[in-house]
């Protein structure tokens, strides 16, 4: 994906943009300097992101032939969103000190993710937060009892009631000097 907005340059816009495995988005933009000689003024950049410059009536046409130009570097295994788990966590591993340590063993990073888990429970409420109602905060019963679990960007695809899965981070809500267990959702929904 890549964002514009206009340059400090009359006329011109700059781009940021970040990938996805798969895709070296800087020699994807060198295949399309190539190609469209004059269409990106400058670019730079690695596998994971990259930045250019280019004219304002340029984008629709390079919106076009950097769309053709990924399409041809990606299959379609490489398309489809695959969400990794480190499995199931059992009812004695949703305490603080798990999140503590996973915690410490960071920096997380690309080729090293922090550890993501999933599972099943039951949703006993949620309620939307954040000055948009954008996220969600849910009150969860798993195995291990009762945990609260925030979804940020979460509120269009929210399941209210019933058995959900989700894919979770174990995170540590820390707030007014107290530290309490939360799981950081990242994909939700209604289990089968």
């Amino acid at each position: 994906m890549i964002a514009f907005a206009c340059a400090h340059e009359r006329g011109m816009l700059k781009g940021s943009g970040r990938s996805i495995p798969g895709l070296h988005l800087r020699d994807a933009l060198a295949a399309v300097d190539a190609k469209y000689p004059g269409l990106i003024t400058r670019f730079g950049g690695h596998a994971m992101a990259a930045g250019l410059t280019m004219p304002e009536e340029g984008l629709a046409a390079f919106r076009t032939v950097f769309d053709v130009q990924c399409r041809a570097l990606l299959d379609a295994d490489a398309l489809a969103q695959v969400i990794d788990s480190d499995g199931e966590l059992g009812p004695q591993e949703f305490v603080l000190d798990t999140a503590h340590l996973i915690e410490s063993a960071g920096p997380w990073g690309q080729g090293f993710p922090e550890p993501r888990f999933d599972g099943e429970f039951e949703v006993i409420d949620l309620r939307p937060i954040g000055k948009d109602g954008n996220h969600v905060r849910y009150r969860l019963r798993g195995p291990q009892g009762l945990i609260n679990a925030v979804h940020f960007n979460g509120a269009e695809i929210a399941v209210d009631g019933g058995r959900v899965r989700a894919v979770y981070q174990l995170a540590i809500n820390r707030w007014q000097d107290r530290e309490t267990l939360e799981l950081k959702i990242e994909q939700i929904e209604a289990a089968s």
